[in-house]
């Protein structure tokens, strides 16, 4: 749909709107690239135009902050952003991560029982 729209725009007047026709392209290469990834060493969190590796033993935990995107809280304190993950992919971080980041669905499942 977007891509209609940015020809359609670049139609118009090329020479001032066709630029738009990479917003498209652009938007594809952004939603591909940001990612977190889990991993035998720890987790990767790769960015826009960064990337950056945390190993299990630099991980003190994770921040679910109310209206921003997770966060690894380092054991020195610092805090890294991790990109497309939410509270609800927690029981898949957990089995990826071999149960390193724990489960709270499966602690609360376990209380009940």
């Amino acid at each position: 749909m977007m891509f209609i729209v940015a020809v359609i725009l670049a139609g118009a007047s090329l020479v001032w709107l066709g630029w738009t026709l990479a917003l498209p392209i652009l938007l594809g290469w952004w939603i591909v690239r940001i990612r977190t990834v889990v991993t035998e060493d720890g987790l990767k969190a790769v960015h826009t135009f960064s990337t950056r590796e945390i190993a299990w033993n630099e991980l003190d935990g994770l921040q679910f902050p109310r209206w921003s995107s997770v966060r690894a809280v380092l054991v020195n304190g610092a805090r890294v952003r991790l990109p497309a993950i939410t509270f609800a992919d927690l029981p898949r971080l957990s089995a990826a991560s071999r149960g390193r980041i724990p489960d709270p669905y499966a602690a609360a499942a376990a209380d009940q029982a």
